[in-house]
């Protein structure tokens, strides 16, 4: 090789290597915002739950709204991210609100109910026009903005059927609260909130990260020891 050569590139250094995709773990911590994010985002609905069952409805509302901000200013002042407490404060202050002004504390999930039939059937409407809105998002969140995979037939037959999946969970999920929300189960409505809540948005993303994932690397062309793309 002469000086003016230029040295070959090696494998897995080239300018078009993309960078491998965060573990899988580490994909659930962002989204998730931990242990401790699960934890703080559901303090403030247990408190209203458990105040609401003891007490009166202004009390309940008042003791959720103080402690969804007194987290959000923890967080902030140990500089830690605020985006999840910041939007479970949102979350917390409008059904407040409308509980408050109404006096009747169903109202406080009515927010919830709303927001989740309106995102699940905006993920099974992006489905049907072969938009579908997991693909999308995991260009957002994972993919720094790429959307390769819609010159990937594979993978937008992936992400088309977890959106499916997706919207049906969610649906069904709200529906349960709607009911008893229709029904004035107040106490049962507070538990389902909980027990719908995160679990089954965990399992969602779980299920996400690991076929998306899978057919990632399925899909991607194995490279020969020179390091030039061999056959997929």
């Amino acid at each position: 090789m002469t000086t003016g050569q230029h040295r070959a590139a090696q494998p897995g250094t080239g300018p078009d290597e993309e960078e491998p995709l965060p573990t899988i773990a580490e994909q659930m911590a962002d989204q998730l915002g931990g242990w401790r994010g699960l934890l703080e985002s559901s303090i403030p609905v247990v408190v209203f739950v458990v105040a609401n069952i003891v007490g009166d409805l202004r009390p309940a509302v008042i003791a959720s709204v103080a402690v969804a901000v007194a987290i959000a200013a923890l967080r902030l002042a140990q500089r830690r991210p605020i985006r999840h407490a910041v939007n479970g404060l949102f979350g917390i202050a409008i059904g407040a609100a409308i509980a408050w002004r109404t006096g009747d504390e169903r109202d406080f999930y009515l927010p919830g109910i709303l927001y989740g039939i309106g995102y699940g059937v905006a993920l099974l409407v992006s489905a049907a026009i072969r938009q579908p809105l997991v693909g999308w998002i995991w260009s957002v969140l994972v993919a720094k903005g790429r959307s390769d995979w819609r010159q990937d037939p594979r993978l937008v037959r992936t992400f088309t059927g977890l959106t499916v999946l997706w919207g049906v969970v969610w649906l069904a999920k709200v529906g349960v609260q709607a009911g008893l929300y229709l029904a004035q189960q107040d106490t049962a409505l507070g538990v389902a909130r909980l027990v719908l809540g995160y679990p089954p948005y965990v399992l969602l993303l779980l299920i996400t990260v690991w076929t998306v994932r899978r057919v990632t690397h399925e899909s991607s062309p194995r490279r020969r020891p020179d390091g030039r793309p061999g056959v997929p």
